[in-house]
């Protein structure tokens, strides 16, 4: 029974908290890729986070902890996969 227990996968927890469009808080952080004030893009436990708006600032980054916060005018969040692609869309289905 117990190794019943260490067989089940452990299931991975993110959370994502945007508060008026104007600052972002993520958790499951494993490393921030690149940022500017135009886009972020944040490597997380359940694959490669795009956010995209103007005037983005990184207030706090801890890595110790997975966490992330992100203040400025927000416009889009979009997962990809960990290999890069995205996980759907036209293209994506058109060379697969």
């Amino acid at each position: 029974m117990i190794e019943d227990k260490k067989s089940i996968k452990q299931q991975k927890v993110q959370n994502l908290i945007l508060e008026n469009r104007e600052r972002l808080s993520i958790s499951g952080v494993l490393d921030v890729e690149s940022f500017n004030d135009e886009c972020v893009i944040v490597d997380t436990e359940l694959g490669v986070l795009t956010v995209k708006g103007e005037d983005l600032h990184i207030n706090k980054l801890n890595l110790d902890n997975s966490e992330l916060d992100i203040e400025g005018d927000i416009c889009s969040l979009e997962y990809s996969d960990k290999e890069g692609g995205k996980s759907g869309g036209f293209w994506a289905k058109m060379f697969k």
